[in-house]
C-alpha cells in the first residue's frame, strides 16, 4: 500500500468530511476547533505535506517562506484565497486550491435576508415583543421601506452577484451592477440588469447597495470614505463578501450621523473583532450585524469539504487539482 500523505487540518470540519480525511490520508484533525496561532500554523507547515486551512488562517509570505520543503499543497477550505499569499506559495512551488461555486446560493440567500432585514427592520421588530414593549398596532410604528420599485446596485457580478440579482428581481427590484467586465449581452438581458462602468455613478443612483465582489488588493476599501459619501441618505448597504472591501470606520461614522439609512453586515474588516460603535448602532436598530454566517449551511459545508478531498486526491495522484488557484487569476 502506498504511503498516505500527512494532511493537517486547522479547524474542525463536518464529521463526514473528517471521517473521509482519516480514511484517505494520514490526517491530523483539530478536534477542539481552537483557531491556530501564527506559531501553531508555522509548526503545522513545518510537518505537513498538505495543509487544509480556513478563512481564519492568515498564511502570509513569511509563513510560506518558513514552511518545510515537504509542504506541496495548501487546500483551502473556502471559496476565497485572500487569507493566503498565493504569489509567495507559487514561488515556493506550493500549489493552492480553493472550493469555488458551492456557496453561491447560500450566500445569495443571506444577502436577500439582510436586504429584507434592514429595509423592513426585522431584527429590531423581533425584539419588541420579548422586551415587553409592544402595546399593539399603530399607524406609524416600526415603519420600514418597501422593496418593490427600488434600485439595487450590485458591486461584483460573478456567480453570487448574479444569484442575488435573480432573487432581487423576484422582489420587484430594478437591477444595476458594476463589475470588472461587463456581462455577456444574453446574461445581462436575462437578469434585466443595467451595467455601470462607473462605480461612483451607480452608488449615487441606487437605493440598496450589495457588495458581492472578492477581496483582492484591488478591492481593498473599494467602498472608501469618498465613495460611501456618494450614497443617498435613504440608501442601505449590505455586505456578505469581505469586510476589507468597505472602509468600516467611515461607514460607522455615516451611520452615526444618519448620512445613510442603514446597513447589514455579515463580515467585518478585522474579524472576529467588531468595533464597539457598530455594536452600539446595532442595539439602536441602525445596523444588522451577523457573525459571518452567509455561507453557513450544512449542505454548503459538506460540499466545501468534498471539494477539498477531491483537490487533495487529484494532487496526490499526480493530476492537476480541479480548483487550483494561480496568481494570474487574482
Amino acid at each position: 500500500m502506498a504511503r498516505k500523505p500527512h494532511v493537517v487540518v486547522t479547524r474542525k470540519l463536518p464529521e463526514r468530511i473528517e471521517t473521509r480525511m482519516r480514511e484517505l490520508f494520514d490526517a491530523h484533525l483539530n478536534i477542539d476547533d481552537e483557531p491556530h496561532s501564527p506559531a501553531a500554523l508555522a509548526a503545522a507547515m513545518a510537518e505537513a505535506e498538505v495543509l487544509v486551512p480556513t478563512v481564519t488562517d492568515r498564511i502570509d509570505a513569511a509563513l510560506i517562506e518558513a514552511a518545510g520543503p515537504q509542504l506541496k499543497l495548501i487546500a483551502n477550505f473556502g471559496t476565497g484565497t485572500d487569507n493566503i499569499d498565493v504569489d509567495a506559495a507559487h514561488k515556493r512551488g506550493i500549489v493552492v486550491t480553493n472550493t469555488p461555486g458551492v456557496l453561491t446560493e447560500d450566500t445569495a440567500d443571506m444577502t436577500m435576508a439582510l436586504i429584507l432585514s434592514v429595509s423592513r427592520r426585522v431584527v429590531a421588530g423581533a425584539g419588541v415583543i420579548p422586551s415587553g414593549e409592544w402595546n399593539g398596532w399603530a399607524p406609524t410604528f416600526m415603519l420600514g421601506s418597501r422593496l418593490t420599485g427600488k434600485r439595487l446596485g450590485i458591486v461584483g457580478m460573478g456567480r453570487i452577484g448574479q444569484a442575488v440579482a435573480r432573487r432581487a428581481k423576484a422582489f420587484g427590484l430594478s437591477i444595476h451592477y458594476h463589475n470588472r467586465r461587463r456581462l455577456a449581452a444574453e446574461v445581462e438581458e436575462g437578469l434585466e440588469a443595467t451595467y455601470w462602468d462607473s462605480l461612483d455613478q451607480m452608488l449615487a443612483r441606487t437605493d440598496i447597495v450589495s457588495v458581492n465582489c472578492p477581496h483582492t488588493p484591488a478591492t481593498y476599501h473599494l467602498l472608501s470614505a469618498r465613495r460611501l459619501k456618494l450614497m443617498r441618505p435613504e440608501a442601505i448597504l449590505v455586505n456578505t463578501a469581505r469586510g476589507e472591501i468597505i472602509d468600516e470606520a467611515a461607514l460607522t461614522r455615516m451611520l452615526e450621523a444618519d448620512e445613510i439609512a442603514g446597513a447589514g453586515l455579515d463580515v467585518f474588516e478585522h474579524e472576529p473583532a467588531v468595533p464597539n460603535k457598530l455594536v452600539r448602532l446595532a442595539r439602536a436598530g441602525k445596523v444588522t450585524l451577523l457573525p459571518h454566517m452567509g455561507s453557513a449551511t450544512e449542505e454548503g459545508r459538506l460540499e466545501m469539504g468534498e471539494k477539498v478531498l477531491v483537490n487533495i486526491r487529484a494532487f496526490v495522484d499526480g493530476h492537476r487539482p480541479p480548483d487550483r488557484v494561480l496568481p494570474s487569476m487574482l
